[in-house]
């Protein structure tokens, strides 16, 4: 299986940059029984049925991107360099995993100093990231970075501008509640209160899970041979009480659709034997053609990157060819692309 299986041509304008308002109101492609119909993100209590589960990932972004001044003893005064941090992972209370740019200007033992009393220790350095030990832990820390910090927008919205007050709220999903994550899960982006109401109302069920997504998620796939990528892991937790609504849902037959492919891979990582357990823990699964789903029977996602571990992921799901065809409709039609972009409600044919 080949890196370019995965790949297509996609238009730049169709990169969407923000979200569109009201959240519902982004374009749905409702991909069901072989056939494709472009609806809208406001019409999903009129396409679920009722018994249906939508599991959503409650994770919360944290602002991870910092601006700060790495501080040095010199003698000529060199030692004040400006340096641009991402947070990608924590490690332990005060310690996190960074990204760092330039990298090649810190050094284990360099202070950096950012805005609203945040500082930190560079404990180590490796050939991608450094890792970062701040003075500040738990609740003062998460003060002072939502103060000092800014939205973590992917690359390729950030290379057409820079994050804004108004990412503070796009960028965060309407039942965020453990902080975490460093990128969002984009697929919840489309959901607000009217629309779960109306879901509710309309016998549509949710569970929550927690999957702190990584900044992973952006990097690319460099193997040619697409079996031989490894994943980076993330955090996550599925709680009994979710596991057992999942587990109930199926038994009386009602579908289960993961909203978003984080929530997706976290269910199936705590399904290892078909049934779905309270699970905590690191997960690395990736899931590529070929995979044999256990417990998700849908998935509202948004538009993914070609050549990309997502890319799989749908192609498994709905299979190689249909997945081809789900993209060029997506195309044909405008549909917006990516974190900012449109929605699409995969239901694959079951034998």
């Amino acid at each position: 299986m080949r890196l370019a299986d995965f790949d297509f041509d996609l238009p730049e304008e169709l990169i969407a940059t923000r979200p569109v308002r009201p959240r519902p109101a982004a374009r749905l492609l409702h991909a069901e029984g072989g056939t494709i119909r472009d609806r809208h993100v406001r019409d999903l209590p009129a396409i679920l049925r009722p018994g249906d589960r939508l599991v959503i990932n409650n994770t919360r972004v944290i602002p991870a991107r910092l601006s700060g001044a790495r501080l040095r003893d010199t003698r000529d005064g060199s030692g004040r360099a400006q340096v641009e941090i991402t947070l990608i992972a924590p490690e332990g209370d005060t310690r996190w995993r960074v990204l760092a740019r330039p990298l090649r200007k810190l050094m284990p033992g360099d202070r950096v100093v950012f805005d609203a009393g945040l500082e930190a220790v560079v404990a180590a350095r490796g050939d991608e990231d450094a890792v970062l030990a701040f003075a500040l832990a738990g609740d003062d820390f998460e003060a002072a970075l939502a103060r000092a910090g800014r939205m973590p927008l992917p690359p390729y919205i950030a290379a057409r501008r820079a994050p804004d007050a108004r990412d503070l709220e796009d960028y965060q999903t309407v039942f965020a509640r453990h902080a975490g994550a460093v990128a969002a899960p984009t697929a919840s982006l489309h959901f607000d209160a009217d629309l779960m109401a109306a879901l509710r109302a309309a016998g549509v069920a949710f569970s929550e899970v927690t999957l702190h997504v990584g900044a992973g998620t952006f990097l690319p796939v460099k193997v040619e041979d697409v079996t031989r990528h490894r994943m980076h892991a993330e955090w996550g937790e599925v709680s009994a009480q979710a596991a057992d609504e999942i587990n109930a849902t199926r038994a009386s037959g009602g579908r289960v659709i993961a909203v978003g492919t984080t929530a997706l891979r976290l269910i199936e990582s705590a399904a290892a034997d078909g049934t779905i357990r309270p699970w905590r823990g690191e997960t690395d699964i990736f899931i590529y053609p070929g995979y044999s789903f256990r417990v998700t029977d849908g998935l509202m996602t948004n538009f993914h990157l070609p050549r990309s571990t997502l890319m799989m992921l749908v192609s498994a799901l709905m299979g190689m060819e249909t997945i081809r065809r789900i993209y060029a409709h997506a195309i044909a039609e405008r549909y917006r692309f990516f974190s900012y972009g449109d929605s699409s409600l995969l239901i694959p044919e079951r034998d």
